[in-house]
């Protein structure tokens, strides 16, 4: 797991400086990217993920599906709890609704 500090532009977080927690798995021909967003408040922290079908040698993977605040931002205690969160949701679309993350 990878732990920074994201500049205020940077997608998965808001205009102020929060700590965010990295996880990335492969799962068959898809890669997940996982975050912990620190709430605004201190109060927790919000799922994010981000899916990534990976292509063929010299290709570039292709974003088939975001979302940066899972079950509508609710606030996880921690997060590892946060994360396992965001890899199991992802985890799931992928093997039992792939036609989602089609191109």
């Amino acid at each position: 797991m990878l732990q920074r500090r994201m500049r205020p532009h940077d997608d998965m977080v808001s205009l102020q400086e929060n700590a965010v927690h990295f996880d990335e798995i492969t799962e068959g021909d898809y890669r997940i990217y996982a975050g912990a967003l620190e709430a605004p408040r201190g109060d927790g922290y919000i799922a994010a993920v981000i899916v990534n079908r990976l292509r063929g040698p010299g290709q570039s993977p292709k974003e088939v599906y975001r979302d940066t605040s899972l079950s509508g931002g609710h606030r996880w205690a921690s997060p590892a709890a946060a994360l396992a969160y965001a890899v199991n949701q992802a985890q799931t679309m992928i093997r039992t609704q792939p036609e989602r993350l089609a191109c």
